[in-house]
């Protein structure tokens, strides 16, 4: 059991942490904060770069935490998050695949992170390294945690479209 956590840890986190680096640093084909800002500003999350910069933290930080077996429950509720975002913003209205935009590759990392919520990292972890236990309290609280967050993105989306659409110009980006 210990080996397949740490396989489903390591290949889920650093595929975070590559998509991360995407957003972050424009590495491994992605467009940087500018591209991915610009990005995320046609799908209403303006301004663009700050929310890239939160989500490629998010991705890179909670898929690292994740690879290490560090914090669990708290890297689970970062990885939800983000990944409630991006199937709401970016791939609901494309269908379920992928290969079309869909929402399945979110949703697959979503509820990998949930599961070693529920599950913990197992022995080859930080966490057991640090005598770090969680229950499946911390599964529960994971979960609600990303969907809180995944509330307060959206929430804050929509009361910018509320103002752009009221007349209100964004201040230019530095």
């Amino acid at each position: 059991m210990n080996i397949g956590l740490l396989i489903i840890r390591l290949i889920v986190g650093l595929t975070l942490v590559a998509h991360g680096a995407q957003k972050l640093f424009g590495r491994l084909g992605g467009g940087g904060l500018a591209g991915t800002g610009e990005m995320l500003e046609k799908m209403g999350l303006r301004p663009g770069k700050p929310y890239a910069l939160l989500a490629g933290l998010t991705e890179a930080g909670g898929g690292l935490m994740l690879a290490a077996g560090l914090l669990t429950p708290v890297a689970s509720a970062a990885i939800i998050a983000v990944m409630a975002v991006a199937i709401e913003v970016a791939h609901a209205s494309k269908g379920f695949f992928a290969h079309k935009g869909g929402w399945e590759y979110a949703l697959v990392m979503a509820a990998s992170a949930l599961g070693l919520a529920f599950t913990g990292p197992g022995a080859y972890s930080l966490d057991s390294l640090l005598g770090l236990t969680w229950d499946v309290r911390w599964g529960l609280r994971a979960l609600i945690a990303g969907l809180v967050a995944d509330v307060v993105v959206l929430l804050a989306r929509s009361l910018a479209q509320r103002f752009l659409e009221h007349g209100h110009t964004p201040q230019p980006q530095a």
